[in-house]
């Protein structure tokens, strides 16, 4: 940071209600200045989004103070290790592990990076049910629109077609079953959280809270909707020193397709950096939009029987209610 903490602290002790949330890059690189925010700068919640290696640099203390904790595990150890690196998967689980004995009781996630290839509903449920460290909260996100030189649109658009979107189906079907014969919601949040929407009629903008719940400051000071937009200048909202959070400007703006789109009030506008920028171009952006109509649609198909295990007893509507603004997109 190139900037004074206490400069930090003036401009967010403005906010009567805070939540900081540690973001990179990876933040627990710098450990010790997270753990000064975290002694000077009071907040109603702290979030960290790490790739779990260095967890075992937070002291209990921290561990403690932490409301939620997102980890990124792409499924079981062959495809994790494939994607982050040999021997990946292991450190994490035993950090992992190290935290719970440090204290940890906030919402861990296992935040997955979807890439061509992955069997989403295999990853998922392995995730929530394999004997080395079983969690109860997962998101994913696919790894498109982020880059310009890796769209292959064959190869995403097999995939997508035959691999992903069928197993993101079954994935719904499997969840579908566990709360009908079980009572329990498995906490998917790209499931939970459409499927709370279409229950309540909750309309929604951005469903990351980007631009408008949530808020970048780059290590320079400067304020941008998100952090994937850190330096496009032209995305800047303000800085720390003469702003007010509570007075940022609502930069949630979408142009189309989507804003001409049947379900924006579902998906929000699904990432405004993607956007902005549509580095897959207009067919590879309504590629990725495709998916997210799937996913919607194949929740829709099912509402019925959700709201029959409602009327059953078997669940309430509050169990779909879900964290918002915790680094969780909600559209994949």
């Amino acid at each position: 940071m190139s900037y004074d903490i206490h400069d930090l602290a003036r401009f967010i002790q403005k906010d009567p209600s805070p939540t900081i949330i540690f973001y990179g890059g990876e933040p627990l690189i710098e450990v010790e200045m997270v753990e000064e925010i975290m002694d000077n700068i009071p907040a109603e919640r702290y979030i960290i989004q790490t790739n779990g290696l260095l967890l075992d640099k937070l002291k209990s203390k921290y561990v403690k103070m932490l409301n939620t904790l997102l980890v990124s595990l792409d499924g079981d150890e062959t495809l994790t290790d494939r994607n982050r690196g040999k021997n990946v998967y292991r450190r994490v689980v035993e950090n992992l592990k190290l935290l719970e004995e440090r204290g940890f009781k906030g919402e861990l996630i296992a935040r997955m990076t979807v890439t061509v290839g992955t069997e989403i509903d295999r990853q998922v449920m392995w995730l929530l049910s394999n004997r080395d460290f079983a969690f109860k909260s997962i998101h994913w996100q696919l790894d498109a629109l982020f880059w310009q030189n890796d769209f292959d649109e064959k190869s995403f658009g097999d995939w997508s077609e035959r691999v992903y979107m069928p197993g993101v189906r079954r994935l719904i079907e499997t969840w579908v079953e566990r709360i009908e014969a079980a009572g329990e919601v498995l906490r998917v949040y790209p499931l939970i959280a459409i499927m709370y929407s279409l229950l309540t009629g909750e309309r929604c903008k951005l469903r990351c809270g980007s631009g408008w719940n949530t808020f970048n400051i780059q290590t320079d000071g400067n304020i941008t909707p998100c952090p994937v937009m850190a330096g496009m200048i032209d995305f800047y909202l303000g800085n720390i020193w003469d702003s007010n959070p509570l007075d940022l400007q609502d930069s949630t703006f979408v142009g189309d397709p989507c804003s001409e789109c049947e379900i924006q009030h579902l998906c929000g506008g699904r990432c405004l950096f993607a956007n902005v920028t549509k580095l897959w171009g207009e067919g590879g952006f309504r590629m990725v939009c495709k998916t997210v109509f799937d996913l919607i649609d194949s929740l829709s198909r099912v509402e019925w029987r959700i709201r029959s295990a409602i009327r059953e007893g078997k669940v309430d509507v509050v169990d779909f209610n879900y964290g918002r603004f915790n680094s969780c997109e909600i559209i994949p």
